[in-house]
């Protein structure tokens, strides 16, 4: 007779993967801000080597596990995108401009999901967890009112503060409060999981 284990999530250095492209971004700003001879151009070379990083989490991906996250792809597609017009123009707003740009996508991919009957966070984490679908919902919903939560305090912040003050309140803002949000959820998450074994009885 086989034993059931629970599902598990893949990779156990996934957060190093999301966490490190935007802290290598902002230690490469610091580091380079204060470097007589690319001062002026910090954030400028700071972007690049974001984007460079970014996709290198992508192809590290690839080739140690076969996929590509969903969410990391989405990532690096804007990361690309909104660091390319930053460098190409000049204009530091563009990278500003994409964490809010991000956190509406999610907001519409989740919200547009549910609208036509499928459900874009179970889609994502139904390899890791089994729960009903009233749960799925609320925790579709959940996330859809965090994210736009998140766009509106990256427009607050952007508007209020300096780019190196915002820059630096980054991983903070963008790991931390979505680190936090997940916790908050945990345990409705764990008290509607049901294993593989339970599921089967």
């Amino acid at each position: 007779m086989s034993t059931l284990s629970p599902k598990r999530p893949r990779g156990q250095n996934q957060l190093l993967i999301d966490l490190g492209p935007i802290v290598v971004f902002v230690l490469a700003y610091n580091i380079l801000q204060r470097m007589p001879s690319t001062k002026d151009n910090a954030v400028y070379i700071a972007t690049g080597i974001f984007i460079a990083v970014t996709l290198a989490a992508i192809v590290y991906c690839q080739i140690t596990r076969g996929r590509i996250p969903p969410v990391l792809l989405i990532t690096g597609f804007f990361v690309t995108a909104f660091g390319g017009l930053t460098i190409f123009l000049h204009d530091q707003t563009f990278i500003q401009l994409k964490p809010t740009i991000i956190y509406g996508f999610y907001t519409a991919a989740i919200l547009g999901s549910l609208a036509i009957g499928q459900n874009v966070w179970r889609l994502l984490l139904g390899h890791v967890y089994t729960l009903p679908d009233r749960i799925w919902t609320v925790l579709a919903l959940r996330w859809a009112g965090f994210f736009v939560f998140m766009a509106a305090l990256n427009e607050v912040l952007r508007a209020r503060l300096s780019f190196d003050a915002w820059l630096n309140s980054r991983p903070l803002f963008a790991f931390g409060l979505i680190f936090v949000f997940a916790l908050a959820n945990a345990p409705l998450v764990m008290k509607h999981h049901v294993e593989d074994g339970e599921e089967g009885a």
